[in-house]
């Protein structure tokens, strides 16, 4: 049961692409770290996030995102209806029917109920 549930929350995840994003939060925390051993804190945090220092994970994150996205992509240019309703020869007009009296007879019953009611025999 719990490995059908994290398979299910997993197959979901990835197609969200939340792996992507779990991917790019662990390359600009491994950014953060190294570039904050050569410069101030504050520095590093710029030029992780500026754009212009992207690492290999970087690099790997955005040509996965871009290839999901290029297979993802497809135009309907066409929409056909296959389910189109057709008269049926087969239909066949409504035949209203009405049953006699004497079909359905009714039955009264003679024997009045037991007084009092009869006990479960154990």
């Amino acid at each position: 049961m719990r490995i059908s549930r994290f398979l299910v929350i997993a197959a979901l995840c990835f197609s969200i692409g939340l792996h992507w994003c779990a991917l790019q939060s662990i390359a600009w925390t491994t950014m953060v770290i190294e570039y904050s051993k050569n410069a101030p804190f504050k520095e590093a945090l710029a030029k992780t996030f500026d754009g212009q220092h992207p690492c290999s994970l970087c690099h790997a994150v955005q040509t996965g995102k871009k290839s999901e996205q290029k297979t993802n992509v497809r135009t309907v240019t066409k929409i056909d209806f296959y389910c189109a309703a057709r008269p049926s020869s087969r239909a066949q007009d409504f035949l209203r029917f009405d049953y006699s009296a004497e079909a359905t007879p009714t039955v009264a019953r003679v024997e009045s109920p037991l007084t009092p009611p009869p006990r479960l025999a154990t």
